[in-house]
Parts: structure tokens; C-alpha cells; sequence
């Protein structure tokens, strides 16, 4: 059934890879029930792979036309939402439940609003689901804020970006986006120019390179970098024909383990839930701050070294935080322990990270069996950069957003979108499918396995190009009423937050543990 899956997943009508007649559609349909055919009776799914692979090899590589030609705003974000709720195996009589109110679109080439709207409207759907509401209505500015920030400190301030953090570069041949927010990916990239930590100096050794040969060389050296490739370039490129080959969501059943009956309480449905987090900076951290909520228990895991100053305000709501090595035996075989008493388990590290310390997803599951495990990365599961290390703004320069907006814009620089949409897109997406595993978990006691990616999500996102977006009316900026009746009470003092944009029936987003630094809790579960 893999194989099958994987064409059913790709050939989606409304996918980047989507074709543009109708017989392209239909010959998309009957290979692809040809391949679940040969699945079902198990004659060697190579047979399916086979037939993708003549079929993506065939067709046209080109984006079928953008939505927001011939769709207004509600049905851009219902187009995305389905697209999303497919991903997710989710009942498609569902999506009557749902529905999108507000006006103003954030201010891009992209339809970034819509898509903020779908991947909270869809989480939105499938908590729905989990708790039987009857409705699910989605504020479109409201999710448009929250793909930025959400917190408004009292009397005290968030620590500023560092210094010399990511920024565009202008090579010889043209651009290159440097992430230094890291301290260590900072040094790395700064061996690999022999320059001090200074802006001038570091713009002047940047410019003697060629785009392609310093990316290389600083992935070789453990930075983190991408060259400002254009869609074209991607689609031809070995890593973007791997992605866009590969299903929105990876989805695969886990183990069967007992059913867990968490205490049913209609305003916080995972009370009771445990979450271990290992994520960072900000799409996993985006889901775990969900599932919080919601009212589970997570408890978010970091390496003595690691640091968010920046964004631990936003991404530690609700989370108590803790720290382990676990490239030390003791921290290594606590958090196993701590795995076996979990009902979730999101991470954000690179595909080989865990596999490493013997702990990939099969592992995981014998560990704790009936686990849902989620996973993301940046680049995709498949293909030859499926190890590398990303950030939202490396795979927006990757796959040709920041050009495509460059181009369209007339800029002299790089053109990205107004917010790190395929971080919080991205967040959202998994939060989506672990409440969707929840469902399945709470029914059957069957584990589910799922991984997403950033750069995938962006070619889900890459659909809505519209050089005519940048011209509509933007939503209005934050307003009093925009903030919660409570105020939050952080490590560092009383905050505003934004109000949750989704509302449902019964359940409510309810955070008892204000944010605060990352490390300070103890390693254990707070029961």
C-alpha cells in the first residue's frame, strides 16, 4: 500500500505538480487506480513506483493555474484547506463544518492570508472532529497575525535578534542567504569566509564568491546557507524534483498500544495527553503550543547549548522546558523513560539525528507502543538534501519565493514573504495531523507516523503566485480588541497575546504556563 499512497498523495488535482486539461486528469486517475490495483493484490509495488514514475516523468512540471485567478478568498483558503485535510486522511464531509470570516490579505505576491487561514482552519477541523463540535469558524486576520507575533510584552522587552543574524548576500552571480541566528552556525560560516563578525567585512567576502560554490562550501562546513534559486530552477534541481515527488504529509500506521482514556473535559480535550517536544525555533514549537492549548502536558527537551532568547517569549507558552544531552548515556536513558510515558512525540531534527542514537521511528514505537510521532525537517525526506540543515527563510531563497517575488516586485534584493509562513504553516499542518492521529489512536489503539516538511508545504503555498495580490486591500494592523481579556503571566513579567483566531464550539486555547526561558524545569513529567 506504500507505493500506492504515494501516487494517490502526489497526483492531487490541485498539487504544484497539477496538470492543466482534462486529459492529463484522467490519465492521472486511471494509473494511479492501476497502482492501488496492483497494491491491493501485492504484486510487487515496485510495479506502482513504476507507473509514478513514468507519469511524473511525462507530464508537465509546471504549476496548473493559480487559484486566485479565478477564486475569490474564501475559496482559495477552502481549496488549501482540502488539499491539507487530504493530507491528513480526513473525512471529507467534514469540511461542511468549517467556515472563514475577515477581510485584508497580508501584503505579498503569495496568497499567505488563505494559506494561514487553511492550516488553522484545518487544525480547527480536526479538533472538531475529535470532540464532535458541529462548527468550526476561522478569523482570517486573526490567522493572519499569528503567523507573526502574538505577544506584547508589559513593562519589560524581548531580547533583540543577534547582530549579524540571517541575512541576503550579493555574490558574483547573485544572491545567497546566510543564517547565522546560531552562535555555532555563525562561526562555521564565518571560517568558511575568514572574516571577523562584522557586517562590511563579511559583505565584501561574500561578494568574491559565486552563489553555488559558497553554499556548498558552507553546508560542507556545518553553516547554514542557500543560493536564490527561481521555481524553474527547482523544479530541474535533483532536491526539487525529490520534494515535489513526495505526498504532502508522509503517513504511515504504528504500533498498536493500549487506548489512552484521557479525562474528558469539553474546554481542554488533551488534558491529561503527554507531549514530549524536540523542536525548535518555530514550526514544531507552532504545533507543540497547540497541543498546550488544548490542555496536554509538554514538555520540551533542548541540549544544554541551544539558546532562543528571541523566540522563547513566543514559543514556550504553555510548555515546561527542560534540558538533556543525549549524547550522555544517563540523559540518553532518561529520556527513553520519559518517551515510554508519552502519548506524542514531535520532533524537528534532521532525518539521520535520532537514527543515529539508535532511535529511529521503528525504535520510537517499540519504546512506546501506540506512540504518535511527528516529525519535520526542511528539505524533505527524499532526496540528496534530505540531511541538510534549514530554515524557513534558506528554503524560501531554495525554491524560488524570494525570487518570485524579486521578479515580480522589480527589487534590487531578494523579495521573501512578509512572515515566516512556512515555519507557522508548517506548525500547524502537524498539529493537524496529530489531532487527526488522536482521533485514529482514541478509536483503534493503532500509533501513527507522520513527517512533514517546510519544503514541501512551500510548494503547497507556491500554487497561489498571483502578481495581482500585492495590490489588494492588507489587513488592519493589531487592535485593542485583537488581544486577549487576560493577561498573561511570563517569567519576565505580565503580556498581552492575541486572541486564538479558530473558535469551536466547547473547546478553548487556554495556556496555564505563561512563556518563559527555555531549561528551566526539571526533566520530568508534570502530573
Amino acid at each position: 500500500m506504500t507505493a500506492c499512497a504515494t501516487v494517490l498523495g502526489v497526483f492531487n488535482p490541485v498539487m504544484v505538480n497539477g496538470v492543466g486539461t482534462a486529459f492529463d486528469a484522467l490519465v492521472i486517475h486511471l494509473l494511479a487506480t492501476l497502482s492501488l490495483i496492483i497494491s491491493f493484490f501485492d504484486i510487487h509495488t515496485v510495479l506502482a513506483y513504476i507507473l509514478y514514475t513514468i507519469l511524473f516523468t511525462c507530464m508537465p512540471r509546471t504549476m496548473s493555474t493559480p487559484m486566485s485567478k479565478y477564486t475569490d478568498h474564501q475559496d482559495i483558503s477552502l481549496s488549501l484547506l482540502k488539499e491539507i485535510w487530504g493530507a491528513v486522511r480526513g473525512n471529507p464531509v467534514e469540511i461542511d463544518k468549517i467556515s472563514f470570516i475577515g477581510q485584508g490579505n497580508l501584503p505579498s505576491y503569495f496568497a499567505v492570508t488563505d494559506f494561514a487561514s487553511a492550516t488553522m482552519g484545518a487544525a480547527g477541523l480536526a479538533l472538531a472532529e475529535l470532540t464532535d463540535a458541529p462548527r468550526v469558524t476561522t478569523d482570517r486576520r486573526l490567522a493572519s497575525l499569528w503567523f507573526n507575533k502574538t505577544i506584547s510584552p508589559i513593562d519589560w522587552k524581548i531580547p533583540s535578534e543577534p547582530a549579524l543574524g540571517p541575512t541576503d548576500y550579493k555574490t558574483r552571480d547573485g544572491w545567497i542567504r546566510l543564517h547565522t541566528n546560531a552562535p555555532h552556525h555563525l562561526d562555521a560560516a564565518l571560517r568558511v569566509l575568514g572574516v571577523p563578525a562584522k557586517r562590511d567585512a563579511v559583505i565584501a567576502a561574500v561578494s568574491c564568491w559565486d552563489a553555488l560554490e559558497l553554499e556548498s562550501a558552507m553546508i560542507a562546513n556545518g553553516a547554514c546557507a542557500a543560493q536564490m534559486r527561481s521555481w524553474d530552477d527547482w523544479q530541474r534541481h535533483p532536491q526539487g524534483q525529490s520534494v515535489l515527488a513526495e505526498p504532502l504529509l508522509h503517513w504511515r500506521q504504528g504500533t498498536q498500544g493500549s487506548i489512552t482514556h484521557w479525562p474528558a473535559d469539553r474546554e481542554h480535550p488533551l488534558k491529561g495527553l503527554r507531549v514530549l517536544d524536540m523542536t525548535r525555533v518555530l514550526a514544531g514549537p507552532a504545533a507543540t503550543r497547540l497541543l498546550a492549548g488544548l490542555g496536554a502536558n509538554v514538555l520540551r527537551v533542548d541540549p544544554p547549548w541551544w539558546d532562543e532568547p528571541s523566540g522563547a517569549p513566543e514559543m514556550s507558552l504553555g510548555k515546561r522546558c527542560t534540558r538533556l544531552d543525549l549524547r550522555e548515556k544517563q540523559d540518553l536513558e532518561h529520556w527513553k523513560k520519559l518517551l515510554s510515558e508519552a502519548d506524542i512525540f514531535v520532533h524537528g531534527y534532521r532525518s539521520d539525528a535520532l537514527s543515529a542514537l539508535g532511535l529511529d521511528a521503528e525504535q520510537r514505537q517499540a519504546i512506546r507502543p501506540g506512540l504518535i510521532d511527528v516529525s519535520l525537517d526542511a528539505y524533505g525526506f527524499t532526496g540528496p538534501w534530505r540531511y541538510r540543515r534549514g530554515f524557513d527563510s534558506l528554503v524560501q531563497m531554495s525554491m524560488g519565493i524570494a525570487e518570485a517575488g524579486q521578479r515580480l516586485s522589480g527589487s534590487e534584493r531578494p523579495f521573501p514573504l512578509p512572515v515566516q509562513a512556512l515555519d507557522h504553516g508548517t506548525g500547524y499542518l502537524l498539529a493537524t495531523a496529530t489531532l487527526r492521529a488522536l482521533t485514529t489512536r482514541k478509536q483503534t489503539g493503532l500509533g501513527t507516523i507522520v513527517n512533514g516538511s517546510l519544503a514541501r508545504t512551500g510548494a503547497l503555498l507556491m500554487q497561489t503566485l498571483d502578481a495581482n495580490l500585492i495590490n489588494e486591500p492588507v489587513i488592519r494592523p493589531i487592535e485593542p480588541a485583537d488581544w486577549s481579556d487576560s493577561l498573561e503571566n511570563t517569567q519576565w513579567g505580565l503580556a498581552k497575546r492575541l486572541k486564538w483566531p479558530t473558535s469551536i464550539p466547547g473547546p478553548r486555547m487556554d495556556w496555564t504556563i505563561g512563556a518563559g526561558a527555555l531549561g528551566r524545569h526539571p526533566a520530568t513529567w508534570d502530573n
